[in-house]
Formats: C-alpha cells, sequence, structure tokens
C-alpha cells in the first residue's frame, strides 16, 4: 500500500510528459518564404523546390537533388546529407509548426542549434518556410 503514492506520481509525470510525434512532418513541403542574412529571397528562387520528408529521411528537390537523413527532436532537427551537393555535410535547425506551416532555421556552419527564427545580422542562417501539399 505504500507504494500506491509512488505509483501514482510516476503516472502524472508520464502523462504529463511531452512526446514529439515527428511523423506530423511527413509529406511534401512546398517554400513559402525564404530568407538568408535577414534578406527574403526572390519567389523565382525557391518555386520550384520540394520537401520530402518520411520519417527519418528527406529528400530535397532544388537545383540539384539533395538526399539524407535527419535526428527530430522536440524543437531542433540534426540534419545530414548523404547525396547531392552537400555530401557529408551535418546541418543544425531549429523548427515549428503553427497553423499548417513548418518554418525551419538552419545553421548552415552546423556548429550550433539557431536560437530563434531571426537571420538578421547573421549570414550562416537560413530560414525557409513551407506549406504541406501532399
Amino acid at each position: 500500500m505504500r507504494y500506491i503514492p509512488y505509483i501514482f506520481l510516476f503516472m502524472l509525470v508520464c502523462s504529463c510528459a511531452t512526446i514529439k510525434d515527428s511523423s506530423i512532418l511527413n509529406g511534401t513541403w512546398i517554400p513559402t518564404h525564404q530568407e538568408i542574412n535577414g534578406s527574403t529571397l526572390p519567389k523565382a528562387v525557391f518555386e520550384k523546390q520540394r520537401l520530402v520528408i518520411s520519417d527519418t529521411t528527406y529528400t530535397l528537390q532544388a537545383e540539384s537533388i539533395d538526399k539524407g537523413t535527419m535526428v527530430i527532436g522536440e524543437k531542433t532537427m540534426d540534419i545530414y546529407s548523404k547525396e547531392g551537393v552537400n555530401t557529408g555535410k551535418h546541418f543544425t535547425a531549429l523548427y515549428k509548426i503553427e497553423n499548417g506551416e513548418l518554418t525551419i532555421c538552419y545553421n548552415l556552419a552546423g556548429t550550433s542549434y539557431p536560437v530563434s527564427f531571426e537571420t538578421k545580422g547573421n549570414p550562416k542562417l537560413f530560414l525557409s518556410a513551407f506549406r504541406k501539399i501532399e
């Protein structure tokens, strides 16, 4: 009987823990906005791009095809390029999903995670907002 309070406390803690379901990222995403160092890129630069996420893998179709793996955390991503122009590179990123839009702020240096979705004043930060089409 004396263990009942501990069991209750354990169940309460477990029920309050946040478990990030990364499957919400699965699908095909198209960019709606991109910027680097605080400067918005023209739509013509990204209008034909597609990002396809499937669990822990991604394919980015831009000027060429880039494929790799991702480790997805609560608010962060570690992106490892395995094929394409970025082969062998590791990018760190901060992400959020709001109102059906996926926003990713990448640190192209891969040295640390961005602390916000603000790129101004940092030429190594690249931000892309996406909407899901599939």
